[in-house]
């Protein structure tokens, strides 16, 4: 296995960075007021199937953390438009996806557009469900991306499951292709109208050329969400219950505003 070359000095100034920037998300979540705006997420690796009412806008901020094998973290960062434009179709801007990886610096990723459509309503119905779309694009870098988002919402408690398959092409020509099959569930308590607990699970097998499949990697962990006027912040840590060269930990914040 290789070993990082990056200095101690350097590797302790990149985790007290990262130290920094998730006490800060997680410092402007605690100083809401207690109140509460429809549309904030239970979940930050399932996406539930409640769509936007329409005209509403959301500002939502992604940080990402993730811990490797070989001692080098990295940080990944999304800012996200969400736009109300139906009763059951949202639309999604992805304005920056970019990270941060510990001895290389950081780097511009891809921008993203993504759509949602409910189908049924995880109160009412039996089961609720939406179709979900999205599409990333970059210098030498496309993905599509499909789920199916299934929930059911028994009182406070809420249930959630995603389908997903991705199909990634990068290269010279996009000529390198990767398949991504994953399933991601989820389960919420809300406590109180402003704070709620949970878990959330991730499973996900990497497929080169749709032909040679990988190890599946497996995680779960904890999440939790709290609200307060037009904030909310939700986030979970997942640990790996596989062994695979997938990270041994990653930690996920989002930040949601309303506009």
């Amino acid at each position: 296995m290789n070993r990082s070359i990056v200095s101690p000095r350097i590797r302790r100034t990149f985790s007290s960075r990262a130290l920094k920037t998730a006490l800060v998300f997680a410092a402007c979540a605690l100083l809401f007021p207690a109140a509460s705006n429809g549309g904030e997420r239970r979940f930050v690796y399932s996406y539930e199937t409640n769509t936007y009412v329409p005209g509403s806008i959301e500002l939502e901020n992604w940080l990402t953390w993730k811990d490797r094998d070989n001692g080098m973290g990295r940080f990944e960062f999304r800012h996200e438009v969400e736009f109300g434009i139906t009763e059951d179709f949202q639309l999604g801007l992805y304005l920056a996806d970019w990270r941060i990886d510990e001895g290389v610096g950081e780097s511009f990723h891809d921008f993203a557009i993504e759509g949602i459509y409910n189908l049924t309503n995880p109160y009412t119905d039996f089961i609720g469900s939406s179709l979900y779309g999205e599409v990333k694009f970059a210098n030498e870098f496309l993905e599509l991306e499909g789920k199916l988002l299934l929930q059911k919402n028994l009182g406070p408690v809420a249930l959630v499951y995603n389908g997903i398959v991705e199909s990634e092409w990068e290269g010279d020509g996009l000529s390198e292709v990767t398949g991504v099959l994953e399933q991601t569930a989820g389960v919420s308590y809300q406590v109180s109208p402003s704070f709620l607990v949970g878990v959330e699970a991730l499973a996900e097998v990497e497929i080169e050329d749709w032909q040679t499949a990988e190890d599946m990697a497996v995680f779960w962990g904890p999440n939790f969400s709290v609200r307060g006027g037009d904030h909310w912040f939700t986030a979970a840590g997942l640990w790996e219950m596989t062994s695979t060269g997938e990270p041994d930990f990653q930690l996920r914040m989002i930040w949601g505003i309303h506009l």
